[in-house]
């Protein structure tokens, strides 16, 4: 019995000792903003806009290097469109920096923040996050992939959950060919220091 308790005893101490040096490499890498992308597409019913909006700050986190985490604020007075130019361009950027969408005047970024993060590959992580926008906090869904300090996201934005109903056929009649499709797409290409 003596002998048993001791063996006991040993594998014990020595399954402590390994959990005691065994650690979990924990990383925060930063985004490098200035050679960081975000762009953004929507859709009415006459066709498309497109342009790009910038990163102000944010990270991802790692666990032995597996993503864990992660937060991204967007400078909303970047907001500006890449497919016009001239009057109707600063006509376009001046109407989605209003209240009519995003009013960055009162919201001048935009967050989103990672809640939960599960691998779907070898680079690529389904990532539950929450999103804030014009200061209302939804829940959202992507994909992102990570190759070395390289991170690709893409994910579809329902605008009218934020309270950005302008020229949306869920809330307005008769706007026939004006009618601006809800959900916008976004593709992010972050660069990690």
């Amino acid at each position: 019995m003596k002998n048993l308790f001791k063996k006991g005893l040993g594998i014990a101490l020595i399954s402590l000792a390994t959990v005691s040096f065994t650690t979990i490499k924990k990383e925060k890498k930063q985004i490098n903003i200035s050679e960081s992308n975000i762009e953004w597409k929507a859709y009415k019913v006459t066709g498309s806009h497109k342009g790009k909006v910038n990163v102000k700050s944010g990270y991802l986190s790692f666990d032995d290097g597996k993503l864990s985490g992660g937060s991204i604020t967007i400078d909303m007075t970047s907001i500006n469109t890449t497919d016009l130019t001239g009057d109707y361009k600063n006509q376009l950027d001046g109407h989605l920096k209003s209240g009519d969408f995003f009013s960055v005047e009162k919201h001048n970024t935009s967050i989103l923040n990672f809640t939960k993060v599960k691998a779907k590959g070898k680079n690529t992580y389904e990532v539950t996050g929450k999103l804030t926008i014009k200061g209302i906090t939804k829940s959202v869904k992507f994909l992102i992939s990570i190759y070395g300090n390289k991170a690709t996201a893409s994910l579809k934005v329902d605008r009218t959950k934020f309270n950005i109903k302008y020229g949306s056929s869920s809330f307005f009649d008769n706007l026939k060919d004006k009618a601006i499709y809800d959900e916008f797409d976004l593709v992010a290409d972050l660069q990690l220091k």
